[in-house]
């Protein structure tokens, strides 16, 4: 009996450590974290089109989090600065994500901010990046003969269209699309130094 209550109560601070460790201390440190200026609500349209993002996998093959200069080259890669608590304030679930198999997105509506470009890319991402292994996304859009009144046709470089045909986009693909420019975090998170704090120091005179 003896035994079984030191192993109760082992599994019990064992616990409660972890609990500690992962979520209290955690919590404690961004549980006071508010929004920065730069940063504003997702609408309607960006709210479906992140819906999209997490219904077709985006987050398997790209990240939502880049590094430190420390950790890693990401932001000589172009990807941003690293980010910062306060950078999902409005995301839920976050979609930090954990391999890179393609590249960052926190900040891919600042890199490639072109509608055409993206909704050219989600049809046929080798007609952008030759070698690309990213999936296409046809079902995200509709082959017609002719562009109706309202439709969003997609600009395709040379090649890549269907012969006859124009590429319409679907309502998730464009919703998709305003998610993905949605993703600038090019604000500044940290605020500029005091201007007295700024200015040179004159050196001292010395006594006469």
């Amino acid at each position: 009996m003896e035994n079984e209550v030191k192993l109760a109560a082992g599994a019990m601070v064992t616990l409660g450590l972890a609990t500690a460790a992962l979520m209290v201390l955690p919590y404690i440190q961004v549980r006071d974290v508010r929004p920065p200026d730069g940063l504003k609500p997702y609408t309607s349209a960006e709210r479906r089109g992140r819906a999209a993002y997490i219904a077709n996998g985006c987050m398997y093959c790209h990240t939502q989090q880049p590094r430190d200069r420390s950790f890693g080259p990401d932001a000589e890669r172009g990807w941003g600065r690293a980010s910062v608590p306060a950078d999902y304030y409005y995301d839920k679930p976050h979609l930090l994500g954990s391999m890179r198999t393609g590249p960052d997105l926190l900040n891919i509506g600042v890199r490639q901010p072109s509608k055409d470009w993206q909704l050219g890319h989600l049809y046929q991402p080798r007609a952008y990046v030759p070698g690309s292994i990213m999936p296409a996304y046809p079902y995200l859009f509709e082959t017609k003969a002719a562009a109706e009144p309202g439709d969003e046709e997609v600009k395709l470089p040379p090649g890549f269209a269907p012969a006859g045909q124009v590429v319409v986009a679907l309502p998730e693909a464009l919703d998709l699309v305003k998610y993905l420019q949605s993703l600038d975090r090019s604000y500044p998170v940290l605020p500029p130094p005091p201007r007295d704090a700024a200015a040179p120091v004159a050196p001292a005179k010395p006594a006469s």
